[in-house]
């Protein structure tokens, strides 16, 4: 499917004339068994005239062959564009993202709600086209495309149109919804048109990709791709001496390590059939979430007679799991469910010259392995008595308390090679256990036994309120060092950053024995200017 080929080759203002049947991209064609005609979902555009006899054309998405007269429908009308222009489908582009942007689930509480954020600037929007060659638009634009079409077919159409969305349209092009394409025009797009932006044209897709990956799950046709590519995306930037990785995915898209029915490749797989009634409730709930991620290093570089000394500290890392719902009781009815989510359970995040460098000559850590303080007390009496008593008596006693002072969170530093690695790992209160590799418990009323409950509320809490979790460089702030040869001066280097994240579940609120968790990965690479400033 190259929708915008078909677009950008459309005949020009003097080849196109208006009499002609306009020309039709057929998206999707389908014929059921036991129908009578053929059902169908098209793209078509239009040649008109503007008030000064400028030569427009307008894009129309039809539906044909549906319930109940089989008649064509029209489902959306785009902008008029115009053929004169040096950049004629601009417009369609600008209002194709916008009503994307518009229609983002939002997070409950925020403070930010959609309603503030204006229209965008089509400047942004423009340097994307201007910026990449036809070919690599292609996917792009097949992706916001897809996406617009899912808010028409699925929630502003008979059930049927949405049907054929997902079967014939969606699962056959999931991969564009993958790392692995169009990352560089990805990139450049979200960087173009601002975090606000970014946010809900992200969490856009991330519902979408939540209800293909419910459809899947439950089985209803959906399991023809197998195994499920891995949705999301990432991306890294260097600017102002920071480095940084951003990344989404649905949580759903995530792996499964550890769930209900014990470790991967031990008790049988998961399934959504072997949930009770009640858990897969809870399933739904959870799968409407979204891990929006920030790893966020600091950066220096400083020049030496014989070597260059490149340092580097965390400086940010934000996880935040995002409830793709309109409202706190939206349509899902899961408003009971609100308080149950994903948390973060594990980090290890990397930084470090590309594989196969040889310019490196060390790399020195900033953190020794924790050796645990314990505090220990001893407590002597001793009591006599030597009165008139006939034989005197001595009696000593001795007390002992050792006190350890643990935190939930304990961070470590290691390294692979020449690239430097932190992590950071959950432990439950009681005990110190590992909360990503841990089996809870089961109690005698069939609950698991939970040291996490209420983890993000309260005084004593060890995540944010809405479930998420932030490391700054007060909490994390110590420095690695690499010495590179003093001939990379003057070059731009490529370094890797990546991230792996573990995400886990545990009933909060509600009474459930069901627990489970997941993990992603993103790998990126960005630059490290070794250019002295004069």
């Amino acid at each position: 499917m190259d929708i915008w080929s078909w677009i950008s080759e459309l005949p020009d203002s003097n080849k196109w004339d208006e009499s002609e049947s306009p020309p039709t991209f057929q998206l999707v064609s389908s014929k059921p068994t036991n129908a009578d005609s053929t059902q169908s979902i098209q793209l078509r555009a239009e040649r008109t005239s503007g008030s000064n006899s400028e030569a427009l054309v307008i894009f129309s998405v039809y539906v044909q062959g549906f319930h109940p007269c089989n008649a064509e429908k029209t489902l959306w009308v785009s902008d008029a564009c115009p053929l004169t222009s040096d950049k004629p489908f601009l417009p369609l582009l600008l209002q194709l993202v916008q009503e994307i942007v518009s229609r983002s689930p939002t997070a409950h509480d925020s403070t930010c709600p959609r309603s503030q954020l204006q229209k965008l600037r089509p400047e942004p929007v423009a340097w994307v086209l201007d910026s990449h060659s036809p070919e690599s638009l292609t996917s792009f634009f097949n992706l916001v495309f897809l996406t617009r079409l899912f808010w028409l077919c699925v929630c502003e159409a008979p059930s049927e149109v949405g049907s054929l969305y997902f079967h014939s349209l969606l699962t056959p092009h999931i991969e564009l919804f993958s790392c692995n394409h169009h990352a560089h025009v990805l990139r450049t797009f979200l960087v173009s048109i601002g975090v606000d932006a970014e946010l809900c044209f992200m969490r856009s897709l991330g519902y979408m990709l939540a209800k293909w990956l419910i459809l899947r799950d439950v089985g209803v046709g959906l399991q023809t791709l197998t195994p499920v590519p891995k949705l999301g995306f990432s991306y890294a930037t260097e600017a102002h001496g920071l480095w940084t990785l951003k990344a989404y995915a649905p949580v759903m898209a995530t792996t499964m390590t550890h769930t209900r029915t014990g470790f991967k490749g031990q008790d049988k797989q998961y399934s959504a059939i072997e949930f009770e009634a009640k858990d897969s409730v809870l399933r739904y709930a959870l799968s409407h979430q979204q891990l929006e991620a920030v790893i966020q290093f600091e950066y220096s570089v400083n020049f030496h007679d014989g070597y260059i000394q490149v340092s580097t500290r965390v400086s940010n890392l934000r996880f935040h799991i995002v409830k793709l719902g309109f409202a706190k009781n939206d349509d899902m009815g899961m408003g009971c469910y609100t308080d149950e989510r994903h948390f973060p359970s594990r980090i290890r995040v990397w930084v470090g010259p590309e594989i196969g460098s040889t310019y490196v000559a060390s790399l020195t850590l900033g953190r020794s392995t924790e050796n645990t303080e314990k505090e220990v007390k001893t407590q002597r009496t001793v009591k006599g008595n030597f009165g008139k008593m006939k034989i005197p008596s001595v009696k000593a006693t001795m007390r002992q308390s050792t006190r350890t002072r643990t935190r939930n969170w304990r961070w470590d530093q290691d390294a692979q090679g020449n690239a430097a690695i932190f992590e950071a790992v959950l432990r439950e209160d009681n005990g110190g256990i590992e909360v990503a590799t841990n089996k809870p418990p089961i109690s005698e009323d069939n609950k698991w036994g939970n040291g996490l409950r209420k983890g993000y509320a309260g005084a004593n809490r060890v995540l944010s309120k809405s479930g998420g979790l932030v490391f700054a460089k007060d909490e994390y702030g110590e420095r690695v060092e690499w010495r590179l040869s003093k001939e990379m001066e003057g070059s731009v280097l490529k370094w890797r950053i990546g991230g792996h994240i573990w995400l886990s579940y545990r009933p909060n609120e509600r009474k459930s024995s069901y627990f489970e968790t997941r993990c992603v990965e993103w790998c990126d690479e960005v630059d490290l200017p070794l250019i002295p400033s004069k």
